[in-house]
């Protein structure tokens, strides 16, 4: 009976598991796309980071070779401080790409899960049907078994007691069976004396 609920039990869920199936594995495949494009923006602001800055330190070195050197590190550091705004906005394009899939992703656990409390719990109710089953049983047969060794202890004791009172019988006999043959040969040792004078 128990075994036929759990088979039951489990082909509900792998009908509905299959059921969500492909709508999961479309939204997988639509936040691995995602997450790719947040991952490359990540990389291309990091490349052009990297390429504003060694672009700074090239045209700092060049400035000093010319006659307005503020002037000079100050268009220098402009042009960087675009590069790198121009790099930030990308990478936070990226990071802004990456939290709203994981956001997305977090909700789609917490709906799952909530989807499947009623499962767990139908689930957790037959273990504990089976648990207390399987408990019951156990129960039974130590109580059968304590109830056999009840019974065959007192069937020990009353074959010792008839035991015993068959012993004390063949005792009584043979000892009435003693006394009539010492007082058979009493009396025949007292015939066959003669009189004494």
């Amino acid at each position: 009976m128990k075994t036929a609920c759990l088979l039951v039990g489990g082909l509900l869920a792998g009908v509905a598991w299959s059921a969500d199936q492909a709508p999961a594995t479309a939204q997988e495949a639509d936040w691995e796309q995602r997450l790719g494009r947040a991952t490359e923006l990540q990389r291309s602001a990091a490349a052009r980071k990297a390429a504003a800055e060694k672009l700074l330190e090239e045209q700092s070195a060049g400035c000093y070779r010319k006659f307005l050197v503020n002037s000079c590190l100050d268009e220098a550091q402009g042009e960087y401080l675009e590069a790198f705004k121009d790099a930030r906005r990308l990478d936070n394009e990226g990071k802004a790409i990456e939290r709203q899939v994981k956001k997305e992703q977090f909700s789609a656990r917490e709906a799952r899960w909530a989807a499947e409390i009623p499962a767990r719990e139908a689930n957790l109710r037959a273990r504990e049907a089976e648990t207390t089953a399987t408990r019951a049983e156990a129960e039974a047969a130590a109580a059968a078994t304590r109830a056999s060794k009840a019974r065959k202890a007192e069937e020990g004791a009353q074959r010792k007691a008839e035991d015993a009172e068959r012993v004390r019988r063949k005792q009584a006999d043979h000892e009435a069976l003693v006394a009539a043959q010492v007082e058979k040969t009493n009396a025949k040792a007292a015939a066959s004396a003669p009189a004494k004078p």
